[in-house]
């Protein structure tokens, strides 16, 4: 990894109607890492997801990605600026097949629909789903649609990807499924940076974990430590964590 990071998100803040859902929050994404963004419902991490994909402007602070400000940046530059993200909720195109839902992605960066339809086959493929390809989003399972809503991003071909609680709702095997889908994502040199409450999955990928608790961040580091800070089984994991 280079010594510069990837994604720096300086001192972000937001408020909403005088509510302060983000204070000054910093973190770093490594190039080639992988980042947890982990913390109580009503920390401010889905706040500051939108911030980074444009979203929400933020009120204060900065936000580089390979060096270039995108804070303030409409959510398709953001996307053209190479940040690829997911939803807490999954929401596909549900009478289109799993294979539209993809195209529409690629076709951000590819206009010939010909190849646009062969780049979404090959990330269906990588993420065991080609198969499913002809089938309505409507007509698949939960972890098959959390599977789409990546493959949508992944086709956007992000430098780095922004997962907001994919492996929510997920069976323990179905979440091993999914994190050994993002670490052989992450060998083939793409960066993460993920929002997640199971720390089965927090564990097995992060290589640093961040805390957020009423928009601040109250810890970071590596998971080992983090799930050992005082603060941090306080606020969350002595109440929260789900394994």
């Amino acid at each position: 990894m280079s010594a510069a990071p990837l994604l720096a998100v300086n001192g972000i803040s937001k408020s909403f109607r005088g509510l302060k859902a983000v204070s000054g929050a910093s973190l770093t994404v490594p190039r080639g890492g992988i980042v947890s963004l982990i913390g109580p419902n009503g920390a401010g991490k889905t706040t500051c997801f939108n911030m980074i994909a444009g979203v929400f402007k933020p009120d204060e602070g900065s936000i580089m990605l390979d060096g270039r400000s995108i804070g303030g940046l409409r959510p398709d530059q953001i996307c053209h600026a190479g940040i690829g993200r997911t939803f807490q909720l999954v929401k596909p195109f549900k009478e289109l097949s799993a294979l539209d839902n993809v195209i529409i992605g690629a076709l951000r960066s590819e206009t010939d629909t010909r190849k646009a339809k062969r780049e979404a086959e090959a990330v269906l493929d990588r993420l065991g789903m080609l198969d499913k390809r002809d089938q309505p989003a409507a007509q698949l399972t939960l972890p098959e649609r959390k599977r789409l809503e990546v493959a949508r991003a992944l086709a956007t071909r992000p430098t780095i990807l922004l997962l907001d609680e994919v492996m929510a709702g997920l069976r323990p095997t179905e979440t091993d499924q999914m994190v050994a889908v993002f670490r052989e994502l992450n060998r083939g040199g793409l960066t993460i940076l993920l929002i997640e409450h199971v720390m089965r999955a927090v564990m097995a990928l992060s290589q640093q974990v961040v805390v957020l608790h009423h928009g601040e961040v109250i810890a970071r580091g590596e998971p080992e430590a983090v799930v050992r800070d005082p603060a941090v089984l306080e606020c969350y994991l002595g109440e929260e964590a789900a394994v």
